[in-house]
């Protein structure tokens, strides 16, 4: 198949571009690079710099047929869309509006969309399931909400085959691709970083919550695992239907959990502080995977030990 993967300088992006194209598919990268990089793109791969507000380059861009489109290209940081909420769905939900147009124009009808759990909100009852109200908190997440809408509205009408993917962290490395994001907020690398001393101390924002060791559990999935997710969305994907699906553990680990990982992995104490909570951090954060499981037989091939493995191993 010839696809279009947006983002695909990012780490998500990437590693599912590097995958693609190593399963036989002719893979085409477009990223602004705002936040990406461009030597994370795959070598071999048509990269195009664009902006996916450049309505004029995306309607050129999808010319020449393609048989669907990865959709990762996004503002993700969740304190800068609170400090400016315009960037964000100005980007997120904009630039997406702009990238089906093109598709529409280009008869291309096929899409997976890179969306997240941050949807829900706070939930009121964990693992969330799909039914799960959505009540982000934030405008990262309201935005990406918003593309969800504009996807359950653009399917129907228009005959567009697309599938939502929502979950929370994703970790690890696929061959030297890895998170290189800044500022860095994710658990996993800012704790090699610590490791390291890279980073300072590691600080333990609340040890008080009513867990079974007093730490924030949360949820996280492999990249790669993600990626196999991207692939059998998009063979499911049917004309006329938006479908969403949750990827996460099901059980999820603590903060506690994952720093005793690091330390059993690279075989290093972290320098570690404990400080308050971080205003809005609910105890417990994971998803549920039964629907996607159930429906198109993904499976999580790797653990938490994986993960942390796979990063230290991929840093320079």
């Amino acid at each position: 198949m010839r696809l279009l993967v947006t983002g695909g300088a990012g780490y998500l992006g990437s590693v599912t571009a590097a995958m693609l194209a190593e399963r036989g598919h002719e893979v085409v990268v477009l990223d602004s690079v705002a936040t990406g990089h461009a030597d994370a793109v795959p070598a071999g791969l048509e990269f195009v710099k664009a902006d996916l507000l450049d309505a004029d380059t995306l309607a050129d861009r999808l010319g020449g047929g393609y048989d669907g489109v990865l959709h990762f290209a996004a503002r993700a940081l969740v304190g800068e869309s609170v400090l400016d909420p315009a960037l964000y769905f100005r980007t997120n939900v904009v630039g997406t509006l702009n990238l089906l147009d093109a598709m529409r124009a280009q008869d291309v009808g096929r899409i997976v969309f890179s969306s997240t759990a941050a949807t829900y909100g706070e939930p009121d009852q964990v693992p969330i399931t799909e039914d799960a109200p959505t009540r982000p908190t934030n405008p990262y997440g309201a935005s990406k909400l918003a593309v969800d809408s504009v996807l359950r509205g653009y399917a129907p009408a228009y005959g567009l085959a697309a599938i939502s993917l929502r979950y929370f962290n994703v970790a690890g490395a696929y061959g030297t691709q890895r998170e290189r994001h800044d500022p860095e907020t994710h658990l996993i690398p800012n704790l090699l970083s610590a490791v390291r001393g890279d980073g300072g101390q590691f600080i333990l924002h609340g040890t008080d919550y009513p867990t079974p060791d007093g730490t924030c559990i949360r949820d996280y999935v492999h990249v790669e695992d993600l990626a196999e997710a991207h692939f059998l969305a998009l063979d499911a994907a049917t004309p006329g239907e938006h479908r969403i699906y949750n990827l996460g553990s099901g059980s999820g680990y603590s903060v506690r959990e994952v720093l005793q990982v690091v330390e059993r992995v690279t075989g290093r104490k972290v320098p570690t502080a404990t400080g308050p909570r971080r205003p809005g951090d609910p105890a417990r954060l994971i998803a549920s995977s039964e629907r996607i499981e159930r429906d198109l037989g993904w499976q999580r091939r790797h653990g938490l030990e994986d993960m942390v493995r796979d990063a230290w191993e991929a840093l320079p």
